[in-house]
């Protein structure tokens, strides 16, 4: 399969990963579509960022992957206590959608898996910024707010870490 192909279907993935988190609203429907669709992330880039412990070729990766694995965990027990607090439940499974990027990823060696990790954290953490500001500046349930808008500075690094890890693969 080629590298574009796998992109496409990588990014596609991403795209139509939250569409519920996507849209702007106030409504507690938005917060709950907001918790769960950032445990479905969190659960995620976790795995993947596993999977790249493991098979990043360079020790700069390997690190980065180790952070991103330490942060979303951390995130992930924030959101668990959060959506128990607010009476919301959240994801305890990675759903098929995210699965199949993390197959596609699988599948991938080398230069190859490190490139398609980059880039699919990087459509990721884009998706996840952008999600995080609308909650912190549109939701309704003011801890749900505190929370994206205390773990916004985290998601905008993690993006800045890719964008520059990206530049460096050249």
């Amino acid at each position: 399969m080629s590298n574009k192909l796998i992109m496409a279907v990588l990014i596609g993935a991403v795209v139509y990963g939250l569409p519920a988190a996507a849209k702007t609203g106030t409504s507690a429907k938005s917060d709950e579509a907001f918790l769960a669709a950032a445990a479905q992330a969190d659960m995620t880039i976790v795995h993947i960022g596993k999977m790249a412990q493991e098979r990043a070729e360079t020790p700069k990766l390997k690190e980065f992957a180790n952070t991103l694995v330490q942060d979303h965990t951390n995130d992930y027990q924030e959101l668990t206590e959060l959506a128990a607090k607010a009476g919301d439940g959240i994801p305890k499974a990675i759903d098929k959608q995210n699965d199949h990027t993390i197959s596609m990823l699988d599948h991938q060696k080398g230069k190859s898996f490190d490139h398609a990790f980059l880039e699919s954290q990087s459509a990721e953490h884009e998706r996840l910024v952008s999600a995080f500001k609308r909650e912190a500046e549109h939701g309704s349930n003011p801890d749900i707010k505190a929370y994206a808008t205390k773990a916004l500075p985290t998601m905008e690094q993690h993006l800045h870490d890719i964008e520059d890890l990206l530049k460096q693969k050249g």
